[in-house]
Order: structure tokens, then C-alpha cells, then sequence
């Protein structure tokens, strides 16, 4: 009880410092100008860096005051889900390509090597740079022959979320694109604290294949930062602090990203920031084919909040079981291992019924039963990393396809994760540290 009241107290006076309530853009919000945690809006604040989960940043070196990019075009082979490896194309060894981060009014450098077996280019995505530099093959380049490589180079303006990819459509639905994003000389007020960036991606896997069918329709595997859930790493915020969420699709199909708990503003698109006077409330954003939408919102709300596409087969990877028998006949070991450490969580945690109950074994005595797809399927440790530690066991039960947790933590137990993060340490039990043990419990 001492451990619960604790946390009740921790929360209280999280929430009494956050101070009152303030009407931005049509939205009521806490007041993020109060509270010792939160950066103060001024005309001299600079943009926090952004943070793309499960993708990295591409480095750079500097020349004469030129920020230098080196980008690989090349075949990846990408895991997107613990027991899903496939062979896609990327650039740096990852699909979606590393992020590119860079400031208005740089000036930058990117060096393309191209290392696929066919010739490819690069195009700036809403980025208003000089004919030569965007990346249309036959017209304003040659196309780069495999071998060769092509230095792409110019002077930056503008600022948002923009993206890089290739103007061949089979090599993007392979999966060639990354973020570009492009950071303002002064944060866009209100400032933000946390800057996530998101792209989302559709695979057509065919049974008993590991190359994407680019020509094929019928997506089975939807993706965020080429992970799918609960692969996806939870977004890590603040209690109080405002957040921005780019996101970014390169597919074809559209999708209507929906957040739990929170209530939004869209803020931007694939062509930069969009006028305040414009904003308006929102929990779902249509992300269409080759468009960003960046959303803010204050994280008043605490809580473990799914964030994902709300279209029915994109949150349950097309409705298709992908595991079961299919999963049994696999010869690989670390499907093989990966479907053991399930079945045995599965026995731990009370989930047996999952494959076993009595339902299950007359389900061709229900009419409109079996679904190819039965989503109730915990995987806790075999997903474990630092960003998931305190979240109560099963957690990953529901978690499948195009979606991701935004986890809202309350300043001292956003302190243990950030710092679990950095020692890269990872809970050996659901509940062994009690990071959000005690939060809910009192959400139940």
C-alpha cells in the first residue's frame, strides 16, 4: 500500500504542477509553460532533435561548412517481426533508410552509391531545390547504373517533414524511402518537448516467400519504421509535455492513424508548417499515399496509449493468422525459437486457452468461426526491450500490424525508463520493477 501511495502522491503533484489550463488552437491543454521539466517557448528556442524509433540517423561530416551525407542504395534484409525476416532494398542496411536531420538555410551533400542490380535515383520529396538536384531519371539526371554512384547537392530553405526515396515505383514499394526532416533556425511555438518521426509501409509477403510482391494488392504485413507491433518501440513522454508525431506514407494505400486518450492538432503537412488559424481538433489523421502529417498535442493524459491505423486489416496484418500451423512447418530456428518462447509465456501468463479453449475446438460448429486470425496472442518477452518495461503482463495481446504504444509516464517513472533506456537494462519479469504497475491499477 505504501508503494500505491506513493505513486497516488507522484501523480497528484505531477498534475498540481502543471498548472491551469490553457485554449490552444481550438484544444483545451495543460499550460506547458509551468513545471521545471518543460522548455520554455521563446523566439530563441531551438527544435528538439527527432526521434525515429527502430530507425537511426544517418551521420554527416562537414566540408567548407557543407553538412556531407553518405546514402547506400542496396538490398536489406529487414526483421519485422520476431519471427518475419524479409528481403527488401533500403539504404544503410535499413528499410525505411536512415534519417537524414538538417536545419534551414544549411547547405547539404548526399553522395548515393548504388549497390541494387538495376539503376535507381533519388527524389527529394516536396523539397524546392534546383532541376538538376531532383532526382527524375531520363529528365534532370541520368539514371545511376548499378556501381555508380551520384552527388546530390543544394541549399536548404524551407523547414517540416519532408522524405527521401526512389522514383522507381517497384523500388519504393521495396521499400526504398527515409525521413528528411528539416528543422526551422527557431522552434515553431508552441514548443514542443518530443519530436517523433513515422513512416509507414505496406509488404505483400506471399506464403513461403521473403521478397515483398510489388505488384500485389493484398497487404499482409503493415509497418511502422518497418517494424510491426508489438515490435514497434513505444513512444517514451512526459506527463504535461507537448509532443509532435510526424508521420509519413510511401505505399499505396492510405491510412487513418488514430490516437487513444489525446486530442490533437494538425500542425503540418508534406509541405511545411500549416497556418495556426487553420488547426483544428482531431484524434485520427488521414495519412494519404505520398503526404506527412505532423499532429501536437499536450500529453495530459496518463496511460499506455495505442496509436494506429484504424484500418481493420491494417491493425491486424490483413486479418491473417501468422502463426498456427503455418508458424509449425517452418524449419527456421529462430522462427522455431521464437514460437517456443511464446507458447511457453502463453502457459505462464494464463493464455493457454488462446490455442486450447473449448471454443476453439469445435469453432467449425460456429457459424462465421474460425476467422483466419485469433489476435488475442500475448508475446511479452520474446518484444522485451527498456521502452517496455512496467507494462503489465499480456500487454502485447492485442498488439499487431500498423500500430505502436505512446506511453504517457509521470515524471519519476519516466525518469526509471529513460534511464532503464540508457543502461539498456530489460526487466526480467512483467512487473519485476513496477514501473507503471501501480498506474494501473488505478486505471482499472
Amino acid at each position: 500500500m505504501s508503494s500505491r501511495r506513493t505513486f497516488i502522491q507522484t501523480l497528484a503533484a505531477t498534475m498540481a504542477g502543471l498548472g491551469g489550463v490553457t485554449r490552444l488552437s481550438g484544444m483545451a491543454s495543460p499550460d506547458v509553460t509551468s513545471g521545471s521539466h518543460v522548455r520554455h517557448g521563446s523566439e530563441d528556442s531551438l527544435p528538439v532533435p527527432v526521434v525515429t524509433p527502430d530507425v537511426k540517423d544517418l551521420p554527416f561530416t562537414m566540408d567548407n561548412g557543407t553538412k556531407v551525407f553518405h546514402l547506400i542504395a542496396e538490398p536489406v534484409k529487414r526483421k519485422i517481426a520476431p519471427w518475419k525476416t524479409i528481403d527488401c532494398w533500403g539504404f544503410n542496411g535499413s528499410s525505411p533508410g536512415p534519417t537524414i536531420q538538417v536545419n534551414e538555410g544549411e547547405r547539404v551533400r548526399i553522395v548515393l552509391e548504388n549497390h541494387l542490380p538495376e539503376s535507381t535515383s533519388i527524389h527529394w520529396h516536396g523539397l524546392e531545390i534546383p532541376y538538376a538536384m531532383d532526382g527524375m531519371p531520363y529528365l534532370s539526371q541520368k539514371p545511376i547504373a548499378p556501381g555508380a554512384s551520384y552527388t546530390y547537392e543544394f541549399t536548404l530553405h524551407q523547414n517540416g517533414t519532408f522524405f527521401y526515396h526512389s522514383h522507381s515505383p517497384m523500388q519504393q514499394m521495396m521499400g526504398m524511402v527515409g525521413l528528411f526532416i528539416l528543422h526551422p533556425r527557431r522552434a515553431h511555438t508552441p514548443v514542443v518537448d518530443h519530436d517523433f518521426g513515422i513512416v509507414l509501409q505496406e509488404w505483400a509477403v506471399l506464403p513461403n516467400n521473403t521478397v515483398p510482391n510489388t505488384s500485389g494488392m493484398e497487404w499482409n504485413w503493415l509497418t511502422f519504421n518497418g517494424v510491426v507491433s508489438p515490435m514497434t518501440t513505444p513512444l517514451i513522454v512526459r506527463l504535461g509535455n507537448r509532443v509532435r508525431i510526424r508521420l509519413v506514407n510511401l505505399g499505396m494505400d492510405h491510412h487513418p492513424v488514430h490516437l487513444h486518450g489525446h486530442t490533437f492538432a494538425v500542425t503540418g503537412t508534406e509541405a511545411g508548417r500549416q497556418p495556426e488559424a487553420i488547426w483544428g481538433p482531431a484524434n485520427t489523421v488521414l495519412t494519404g499515399v505520398a503526404q506527412a502529417r505532423d499532429i501536437e498535442f499536450v500529453a495530459k493524459n496518463p496511460g499506455e496509449w495505442m496509436m494506429h491505423c484504424h484500418m481493420p486489416h491494417h491493425n491486424m496484418n490483413a486479418m491473417s493468422d501468422l502463426l498456427g500451423d503455418r508458424m509449425m512447418m517452418t524449419s527456421d530456428t529462430e522462427e522455431e525459437r521464437a514460437l517456443s518462447q511464446m507458447q511457453t509465456l502463453a502457459s505462464q501468463t494464463g493464455f493457454e486457452h488462446v490455442h486450447h479453449s473449448p471454443i476453439a475446438a469445435n469453432a467449425n460448429q460456429v457459424p462465421g468461426f474460425p476467422q483466419d486470425a485469433f489476435m488475442d496472442m500475448a508475446m511479452d518477452s520474446v518484444v522485451a526491450k527498456p521502452e517496455n518495461n512496467g507494462l503489465p503482463p499480456n500487454w502485447s495481446a492485442m498488439m499487431m500490424g500498423m500500430m505502436t504504444l505512446v506511453r504517457v509516464l509521470p515524471s519519476d517513472l519516466y525518469e526509471r525508463i529513460c534511464d532503464d533506456v540508457r543502461r539498456g537494462h530489460i526487466e526480467t519479469t512483467p512487473t519485476s520493477a513496477g514501473h507503471s504497475q501501480h498506474h494501473h491499477e488505478e486505471m482499472k
